[in-house]
């Protein structure tokens, strides 16, 4: 058993699972303000351009008065028009300030916590345990539950409702066979993937050119193919080799790889790609936080007793002895067969320890007090784990070096 030395509390532990919480309203912030300079220098290139040809038809003549009028209240338009978006812009740049806020100041009061046994830290646990769940809810699909538990525990800013409620609609829009969602996300975030080298939007046009060659539209899927896909054969060059290819070959095809891009399991490949692309995007774990911090703790509590065939776990329904260990449990004992238990550097051991002939570590004082209970003759030891019965002549002292 581990030994537990101090109850001081190590704020810089904790956050390590709590990286994303401000790194996802950064990658936002910083996504919102190049959309908004991305408009004001669309709109000011147009805007000086038709000044500059009014003012000169003017000067020439070639405009009358009310011509002139016209062009500038086209401007004019064009400019309330751009006020309109830069105040969105502006609001949500302003939700996004509230929520880093917001979660500074939670990571901040971790910081006034001196000890784990302060009840504050209770408190602090149950929100990032309600943050965790609704992590959870958001990946699994389950957004208008993740959205009531966030209100009720008043947490709306501490999580990331509308990021994965857009993710899961674009996952659900491929699973349902439909690219459109998914090429608006590209388009959209077109700049952000090629820096990352995402192959998503070429994946997407790849299948709509297989779906065009499934229906038999073999002169829109070369238009389709010289449009979107070659242009892409120095970077993905197998791919679009493969793609040629397919022309050749009809849907009922049994060669490979034919036959695999003709599958429905491409529609899957394509949402889980997609998630992933978002997810990198968006500098969020692959998993969910939940996973994370339950192999942390499983991984923490578990021993190399907990799976054994004599231990007293789920896994030994033979075993007639009780424990408290959580891991022995039947909740949690098949969710951690998998992981691995964590190395102590310090243990407990009892006070005069003594070894049985089959190897087995135990006090003396409790291993003869539990035979005795046991209604063991005088002399005779049971090994509480395996059942085993020994002459107490037969058990030796152990002396820890």
């Amino acid at each position: 058993m581990a030994e537990v030395t101090s109850t001081k509390l190590n704020p810089e532990s904790h956050l390590l699972l709590d990286q994303p919480l401000l790194r996802l309203p950064a990658e936002l912030s910083r996504k919102n303000f190049k959309s908004a300079a991305l408009h004001v220098e669309h709109d000011r290139k147009a805007l000086l351009g038709t000044l500059k040809a009014t003012a000169n038809d003017s000067l020439a003549g070639r405009k009358s008065a009310s011509e002139s009028l016209d062009s500038l209240d086209t401007m004019i338009n064009r400019m309330r028009n751009l006020k309109r978006k830069m105040e969105g812009f502006y609001e949500e740049e302003r939700t996004i300030h509230r929520q880093t806020r917001a979660r500074l100041e939670h990571l901040h009061d971790l910081y006034r916590i001196p000890s784990l046994a302060d009840v504050k830290y209770d408190e602090w646990s149950r929100v990032r345990l309600n943050r965790l769940l609704v992590d959870y809810l958001l990946r699994s699909g389950y957004g208008e539950s993740a959205a009531a538990l966030a209100k009720e525990k008043r947490i709306e800013d501490l999580v990331d409702l509308d990021i994965f409620v857009q993710c899961h609609r674009v996952e659900e829009s491929l699973r349902g066979k439909s690219t459109h969602e998914c090429l608006a996300w590209c388009s959209e975030h077109r700049e952000l993937t090629r820096k990352t080298h995402s192959t998503l939007e070429f994946e997407l046009r790849l299948q709509q050119y297989i779906e065009l060659r499934r229906r038999g539209q073999l002169a829109e899927a070369r238009h389709h193919a010289q449009r979107y896909i070659t242009p892409d054969s120095e970077t993905i060059n197998p791919e679009v080799h493969r793609a040629a290819g397919l022309l050749a070959y009809p849907p009922e095809t049994k060669v490979e790889p034919y036959k695999t891009m003709y599958s429905s399991s491409r529609w899957d490949f394509l949402s889980k790609l997609f998630v992933k692309t978002h997810h990198e995007l968006f500098s969020l774990p692959g998993r969910p936080l939940m996973h994370i911090a339950l192999s942390a703790g499983l991984s923490a509590l578990k021993t190399p007793s907990c799976h054994s065939k004599y231990a007293s776990s789920s896994s030994n329904a033979s075993s007639t002895t009780t424990t408290v260990c959580p891991i022995c449990s039947t909740e949690l004992n098949e969710l951690a067969r998998n992981l691995r238990h964590v190395q102590h550097n310090k243990s407990s051991v009892e006070h005069d320890p003594i070894v049985l002939p089959n190897g087995r570590v135990y006090g003396r004082e409790r291993l003869l007090e539990m035979s005795s209970k046991a209604g063991l003759e005088e002399g005779k030891v049971k090994d509480p784990t395996t059942s085993e019965v020994f002459d107490a002549s037969q058990i030796r002292k152990v002396f820890i070096s």
